[in-house]
């Protein structure tokens, strides 16, 4: 199993899941919050196209993370999962064929992978992030969330790898233009992941096992790349510049779980 970023932020978010049995491969997306044209573009330069694309997990409602999900089905046949919350709250479009709905701690397999999703407090109808299997390996997802609980860091133990939100360093947000009401609700228990409270997560996540740690879903106005590497060298041991933070425009390149 490896895994990629086709961007991460407040502009688009897609992460790339690939498992291979030797026979088979299976290529799932987690989000795809960009236009169908973006998007497209975004996975030629990995040498891919829309068609490659097994399916598609859409993690909740809001426009950087469902993106062209259901243009993606429309056009390539893509089968999509999603609560039935995230469904009811994108209006439930009409499709060639109608979404599998996924379920807390319920998983599912899609092709060579188990997915596992799980519930984050985030300000959206049924919020779901996934954590992966090819029956070796583990990858986490955790992005837009807005604090810590026992039930989200109990699905993230024993991961290989954690793609992790760092997004926003409270005094930076504190200082910026933003209304107050945006600083409430980025900062609120149902926004997004302060620096502080991500490296929380990851020091109870940390084992042995962990190979690949990659921040992501950085604010560019609230945040700086340096300071999270800074945050998750002081977090796990090791020198900053040897950490990944994913780039609103390019993502982060494969990362192989073995």
């Amino acid at each position: 199993m490896r895994f990629c970023s086709l961007g991460s932020g407040s502009t688009g978010n897609a992460t790339l899941v690939e498992a291979s049995s030797g026979t088979t491969i299976t290529r799932v997306l987690v989000d795809c919050g960009f236009s169908l044209r973006e998007l497209t573009a975004r996975l030629a330069r990995i040498g891919l196209a829309p068609a490659d694309i097994d399916g598609v997990f859409i993690t909740h409602e809001h426009g950087d993370h469902v993106g062209c999900a259901t243009t993606l089905a429309r056009r390539h046949g893509t089968a999509l999962w999603t609560s039935r919350g995230t469904w009811r709250a994108i209006g439930e479009p009409s499709l060639p064929a109608p979404p599998r709905f996924a379920r807390d701690g319920e998983p599912f397999e899609i092709g060579d992978l188990c997915v596992t999703p799980y519930t984050v407090p985030h300000d959206a109808q049924e919020p779901l992030q996934p954590c992966f299997s090819d029956g070796h390996s583990k990858l986490g997802v955790l992005t837009d969330a807005g604090m810590a609980t026992p039930h989200l860091l109990a699905h993230l133990q024993c991961c290989d790898a954690l793609l992790l939100e760092f997004n926003h360093d409270r005094e930076q947000l504190a200082r910026s233009n933003y209304p107050p009401s945006l600083k409430a609700r980025i900062g609120g228990r149902l926004g997004h992941l302060a620096n502080d409270t991500a490296a929380e997560i990851l020091a109870a996540c940390q084992h042995p096992g962990l190979r690949h740690v990659v921040a992501a879903h950085l604010s560019e106005q609230n945040n700086r790349p340096d300071t999270v590497r800074a945050l998750m060298a002081r977090t796990l041991g090791g020198a900053a510049e040897d950490f990944i933070v994913a780039d609103p425009g390019c993502g982060f390149g494969w990362l192989a779980l073995r």
